[in-house]
């Protein structure tokens, strides 16, 4: 099953949500209508946001609320992306020119910024504190994340502890945050915001470690993005991680010394290390264990449309190519 079908239930809900970003999005500033307008129309799986309308509905959440929710966090998730690709140095995003190869970084950075303050204008709008409080926290475990992660960048000594942490708090947090958020808006007692968040965070992980996988096995022509980027930019992810732990010395040294550089000039060598390990069933066993928690994190959910795709999403995660 492909991501439309299993989000069909909520197609409706998602055009809202689109019409929602155009409209907040809109400025008197010149530049950030243009560098919106671009963001908003180079696509992407939406996944965060769907996220919020299936766990509002699936909790018997029929009002627009949820539709405001659902913008906020694509607009959380959208001002990461511009700052990441600063910082990352990318020039490429999903097979076109990220917005500070077009704009520049300062553009870019300013631009996020606005879209970042923008979120929370539209959480005072919810008119729940309970919403601030999530989405405060949350925002601020991202930028944890992000500052973590850049320490790791360069450090072939990352663990496997160091960079779970990091997907936690840059990918899973705001999964889970806006999974409760559907919970909140469906007027659900603490119980139940904590089963849906579970599911959220479980599947964040998931959905990160597939992220990280894909960086050494998907076609460029499906992902947008070159196999090693990662790599590239020095990050230490799990399949590395994995690979240097049972490499033998010879490769892993020449992995430990392609992540200090950031050069790509033995990739190669990096990918046969990275495939003779087990690295790559090691990181995809782990995948699957938490898409599994993620949905045995539903089991005291009523079941409905909204319920299966939620499954679904948990089990697309694991088969995407992108």
């Amino acid at each position: 099953m492909n991501l439309q079908d299993i989000l069909a239930p909520i197609a409706d809900d998602m055009r809202q949500v689109d019409a929602t970003i155009r409209a907040r999005l809109q400025s008197q500033v010149v530049l950030i209508r243009e560098i919106g307008e671009y963001i908003v129309n180079a696509g992407g799986k939406r996944m965060r946001p769907a996220l919020v309308l299936l766990s509002a509905r699936a909790l018997g959440c029929s009002g627009d609320e949820a539709i405001l929710h659902a913008a906020t966090i694509e607009f959380i998730h959208t001002a990461t992306l511009l700052h990441d690709d600063v910082v990352d140095e990318s020039g490429l995003r999903r097979g076109r020119k990220t917005a500070n190869a077009v704009w520049g970084n300062a553009g870019a950075v300013l631009s996020g910024d606005f879209v970042y303050s923008r979120s929370f204008q539209m959480m005072v709008d919810s008119g729940r504190m309970e919403v601030m409080r999530v989405m405060s926290d949350t925002t601020n475990a991202i930028a944890e994340g992000e500052v973590l992660q850049l320490l790791n960048c360069g450090d072939p000594d990352v663990d496997e502890a160091r960079y779970m942490q990091v997907i936690e708090l840059k990918t899973a947090r705001l999964f889970e945050g806006g999974c409760r958020l559907g919970a909140i808006a469906a007027d659900q007692p603490e119980s139940v915001q904590s089963a849906m968040a579970a599911y959220g965070h479980h599947l964040g992980l998931s959905f990160q470690l597939v992220d990280d996988l894909l960086d050494y096995l998907a076609d460029p022509a499906v992902s947008g993005k070159n196999v090693g980027t990662d790599l590239a930019e020095g990050k230490p992810t799990l399949p590395l991680i994995q690979a240097m732990r049972e490499a033998d010395p010879a490769r892993a040294e020449i992995i430990r010394e392609a992540i200090r550089s950031g050069q790509v000039d033995r990739l190669d060598e990096v990918l046969a290390a990275v495939e003779s390990t087990g690295a790559i069933p090691y990181t995809r066993a782990l995948a699957e264990r938490h898409g599994r928690e993620a949905v045995q994190s539903l089991s005291e959910i009523p079941d409905s449309r909204y319920k299966n795709a939620l499954v679904q999403l948990a089990q697309y995660n694991l088969h995407r190519a992108a």
